[in-house]
């Protein structure tokens, strides 16, 4: 047996930082609704360019996927999720359903919770995008197949039961700058997503060349 004394050395010892930052291949799991209601409160629009940036931080890239309800009829929503899918996302998209206030929502919190699940052995960090308390129970389930787990939303919107089984909550508030559009002069990234009517507004001074 080969002996590391150095191992035991004081200036072998991993940092908080150093341990929070090996992470791995990472998996980001992005709920489109939820990320959308976090930006208005915030008041930034999402550039997802620099989100996929920050949330990647350097780390080898598995897969992103984006979750959010759709309206097969809306031509500029069904441009945004195509700008999505040719920048480095992997678009989940479920029909939007008529509520009897004439609201239209999707709920997709199933098909992240699968997702999460089935993915397990090809990940080693989950980064959720999301503050939904009722995906607590398929993190705290992924997180005892292995994987660390980070939970990234605005803690107002946050439930405390998906933060206690999280191995590290990041604040939207605190890296917003990181991950909000600039103002816009002249031609600009990206597309305004809009899930509140389920449509995304997409100007043409807005389509990335």
């Amino acid at each position: 047996m080969v002996n590391h004394p150095q191992i035991l050395g004081h200036d072998s010892v991993f940092t908080p930082e150093q341990v929070l930052e090996n992470r791995g291949r990472v998996a980001i799991f992005i709920d489109g609704s939820n990320l959308f209601y976090a930006a208005l409160q915030l008041g930034i629009e999402i550039d997802y360019t620099k989100l996929l940036c920050r949330l990647t931080a350097g780390s080898r890239l598995f897969r992103a996927f984006f979750y959010t309800g759709v309206d097969q009829t809306n031509e500029k929503q069904q441009g945004f999720l195509l700008w999505m899918r040719r920048n480095g996302y992997r678009v989940i998209a479920k029909d939007l359903i008529q509520l009897p206030d004439g609201s239209k929502k999707a709920n997709l919190d199933v098909e992240i919770a699968v997702d999460m699940m089935a993915l397990t052995g090809c990940y080693d960090t989950a980064v959720l995008v999301s503050g939904d308390g009722d995906l607590a129970y398929a993190v705290d389930a992924a997180s005892y197949r292995g994987v660390r787990i980070e939970v990234v939303s605005l803690r107002s919107m946050t439930s405390d039961s998906l933060i206690n089984v999280s191995d590290r909550y990041i604040d939207l508030d605190g890296v917003k700058n990181d991950i909000k559009k600039l103002p816009r002069h002249g031609a600009q990234n990206g597309y305004s997503y809009r899930p509140l009517s389920g449509l995304a507004v997409m100007d043409e001074a807005e389509i990335q060349p």
